[in-house]
């Protein structure tokens, strides 16, 4: 018999015909049932024993500190000498976190399940069934870049308790209160009784700066939406789709991972979420990384012949040598799956299958061919994600309008309309940029002196399509994007690489809402390298990310075209950066 948590997803209960459906936390936090079990399941775990493998507190540990074996898995290592189960920065970053989002649903689907049964209602046998149906809500932060109150700003929630009585309790999607305060925390964490985000101070009575926050997020939404477009319809490699270390080739769109880091800098500052080390106790971090895993599934449906490759270990982990070769079939460890064995990439690919849950894009899937999939998850992309590259079409198309004498709007239409019908998924993007990006000389920028960690930043290049509309003939599309390499443990902790078109302020606090800010590049990296020999093992390591000027081109610029020899003197002299510490400073 196992003496270590085995995970297994939510177990099924043998009736159901299609796994339960994880949901977007702004449609999740209007169902009372599932929402009532939600927090009241969070407070549960909140109050398990942080000695409990299971707390809240211990599989927010996996992820960093206070950097401890977990359930038997791998030996036992001081501070300092410990590599840290997550694989960030390799071939494993997706799958591995897989496993991890779908322990914490179990754990908390069992907790949901046991309240229920206290409920004395007429209607108890309804919330049984909430109970057994529910999942870990996701947060689309690329729809919906600023959450809902019940997640940020509310300090108390209206649930309906077992009595049936609506009563206001206090909102554990907050923060999480540590009992105690864990003793391997470095300061300023040692100091903090809860997860704080953008802290007001290093003190013990700061705050989470909310309104700070909505600001971050807010000033990146375009940003996070158009990657966000951009790595589900341009990146078609493993490599270029699953980690921020720099060498696919071809790329020119940001990993998943890279897309990753911005919502932890934007949510965290130098706060909690900020930190690699103790980024999982925020309570945001599921909900959050459960939409990376969405992200996942919705990228395996698109690219239903692509799956993890072989790549470096790149300084390993804990479990995992640091010159070893990761691939499909790697342990994900900590994550068991038996007595003896642990999960893999290819063991949870099929995650209706294996860990018994699927989302809202995948409703009336089940059993279909690849090729319907892929078209129906595409069509949705395209809905959901695709609304500024029709903006830019529309903008590339106005240049070509007085020679081919249509108009704009048509233009596009006959674009959008064309490929709908001749490609495999209907996603305009995903024919327009099938072929590699060429990446060509980049243009010179102007920039400002800056630390060494962004020498390699903001260099624009202009990858070219060609596609050929029916009734229109060959037209151009030019897709320009700041490429930005920056060494990850250069300035002590998370950092962003700004971009900009046109004049920055002077004062720091005025750059993400300067309206020539056009998005960045964000660095999540740990405060404490010395602690962690994972990232002593890393300390050169650089990152890579990309931020679309496409969209900040159009609207700013008057130029009416994406053409080089336009384009490129107008970045030579409005293009610039920016570095800016996770303290905002």
């Amino acid at each position: 018999m196992a003496q270590h948590a085995v995970i297994t997803g939510v177990p099924r209960t043998g009736t159901e015909t299609t796994p339960p459906t994880r949901r977007e936390i702004n449609d999740f936090v209007k169902d009372n049932m599932q929402f009532s079990l939600f927090i009241q399941a969070l407070q549960a775990m909140y109050q398990t024993s942080q000695q409990d493998g299971l707390s809240h507190f211990q599989i927010g540990g996996i992820h960093g500190l206070p950097y401890q074996q977990w359930e038997t898995s791998g030996g036992d290592q001081p501070v300092g000498r410990w590599g840290g189960y997550c694989t960030h920065g390799s071939m494993l970053f997706p799958t591995w976190h897989r496993p991890y989002v779908a322990t914490y649903e179990q754990t908390l689907q069992a907790l949901a399940v046991q309240i229920s049964d206290t409920y004395t209602t007429s209607d108890k046998a309804q919330w049984q069934d909430a109970a057994v149906n529910l999942r870990l809500p996701y947060w689309d932060w690329a729809s919906n870049a600023v959450p809902p109150s019940q997640v940020i700003s509310d300090a108390q929630v209206t649930i309906t308790g077992p009595d049936g009585q609506q009563t206001s309790v206090d909102n554990p999607l907050l923060a999480y209160p540590f009992n105690p305060i864990d003793p391997s925390f470095p300061d300023p964490y040692a100091q903090w009784p809860t997860t704080l985000r953008h802290p007001t101070s290093e003190d013990s009575d700061a705050t989470s700066n909310v309104r700070e926050m909505i600001r971050d997020l807010q000033s990146d939404a375009r940003d996070i939406k158009t990657k966000t477009y951009n790595l589900l319809t341009r990146v078609s490699t493993w490599p270029a789709f699953s980690n921020h270390t720099p060498g696919d080739g071809g790329s020119s769109s940001s990993s998943i991972e890279a897309i990753h880091d911005g919502i932890h800098v934007d949510v965290g500052a130098d706060g909690h979420m900020g930190d690699p080390a103790v980024a999982a106790f925020d309570p945001i971090f599921f909900l959050h990384h459960c939409n990376v895993d969405r992200l996942l599934a919705l990228w395996e449906a698109l690219h239903p012949n692509t799956w993890v490759s072989s790549g470096p270990a790149n300084g390993g982990t804990f479990t995992i040598s640091g010159n070893a070769t990761e691939n499909a079939t790697s342990d994900l460890t900590p994550f068991w799956n038996g007595a003896t064995t642990y999960w893999n990439s290819n063991a949870c690919r099929n995650f209706e299958t294996s860990l018994n849950y699927t989302y809202p894009e995948f409703a009336g899937l089940s059993g279909a061919d690849a090729n319907t999939v892929r078209a129906k998850i595409g069509a949705i992309v395209n809905q959901l994600y695709g609304g500024g590259t029709r903006r830019t079409f529309a903008f590339a198309a106005a240049g070509a309008e007085g020679a081919s004498g249509h108009s704009i709007s048509s233009v596009v239409d006959k674009i959008l309309t064309s490929v709908h019908h001749t490609a495999p998924a209907p996603l305009a993007a995903m024919q327009l940029f099938a072929a590699p990006a060429a990446l060509a000389a980049p243009a010179a920028a102007a920039a400002p002196a800056a630390p060494a960690a962004a020498a390699a930043a903001a260099a624009p290049a202009d990858s070219q399509v060609q596609v050929h509309v029916a009734g229109l003939g060959l037209l151009k599309y030019y897709e320009w994007s700041a490429r930005v390499h920056a060494k990850k443990f250069e300035l002590g902790g998370s950092y962003s690489v700004l971009i900009f078109l046109g004049p920055v302020p002077d004062d720091p606090k005025q750059w993400r809402t300067s309206p020539s800010y056009v998005g960045a590049h964000h660095v999540f990296a740990n405060s404490r390298m010395e602690d962690c020999e994972n990232c002593r093992r890393n300390s050169t390591e650089n990152v890579e990310g990309f931020v679309s000027l496409n969209e900040a081109i159009a609207a700013h610029s008057g130029l009416n075209s994406f053409e080089p020899s336009v384009v490129e003197p107008y970045l030579k002299k409005e293009l610039s950066w920016r570095v800016q510490k996770a303290s905002l400073t």
